[in-house]
């Protein structure tokens, strides 16, 4: 079973990884991708130059590319069940459902919230201010980003389920069990 997640930043992916893995799911993010090609060719891990490789991946080798990676990475192992995250334009979801178990969960909030949660965990890579955070946002959303690029909005039209995170924690994890035991035989 793989379980695929999209959604902006900010909408609660991570926290929804870690519900799934107190499942028993491993953990990949396309971004792991990403970061492997940048490291090869000597890019910083900055949060817009990895934006940047990743789109040159798609353009490259198209725009399934990171999901198609992805599933190789995960071929290698014999573990059964997989969260991936990081799905950032539609053709990698396309990959992902050429698979008999693959189901796409896209995450949202009110823009608001988002712009808070980022602003509030500080990670070293995210926005500063709020405008940034809102350019960020938009450019995943695919504001001013080429047909391979990041198209989250394209994103959330394909998903199976989308998820409305803007409660507590508890809510998210409420949420999440009810699909996870929707989707068990």
């Amino acid at each position: 079973m793989i379980i695929g997640l999209t959604g902006s930043m900010g909408a609660g992916k991570g926290e929804v990884v870690k519900i799934l893995e107190r499942l028993g799911f491993k953990y990949i993010t396309l971004s792991q991708m990403v970061r492997e090609e940048a490291r090869k060719q000597g890019v910083p891990e900055e949060r817009e130059k990895l934006m940047e490789v990743g789109n040159a991946m798609r353009k490259a080798h198209g725009p399934g590319v990171l999901a198609k990676f992805a599933l190789q990475k995960i071929e290698g192992h014999k573990h059964d069940k997989w969260a991936i995250d990081g799905i950032r334009n539609p053709a990698e979801i396309e990959e992902l459902k050429k698979g008999d178990n693959a189901h796409i969960w896209g995450l949202q909030a009110d823009q608001d919230i988002l712009i808070s949660r980022i602003l509030r965990r500080a990670r070293p890579s995210d926005p500063k201010t709020h405008q940034e955070v809102l350019a960020r946002i938009e450019r995943e959303w695919g504001k001013g980003e080429p047909p391979e690029g990041q198209q989250m909005e394209r994103c959330m039209r394909h998903t199976d389920v989308l998820i409305e995170n803007e409660g507590s924690l508890q809510e998210l994890d409420k949420k999440v069990m009810e699909l996870y035991n929707s989707l068990q035989p």
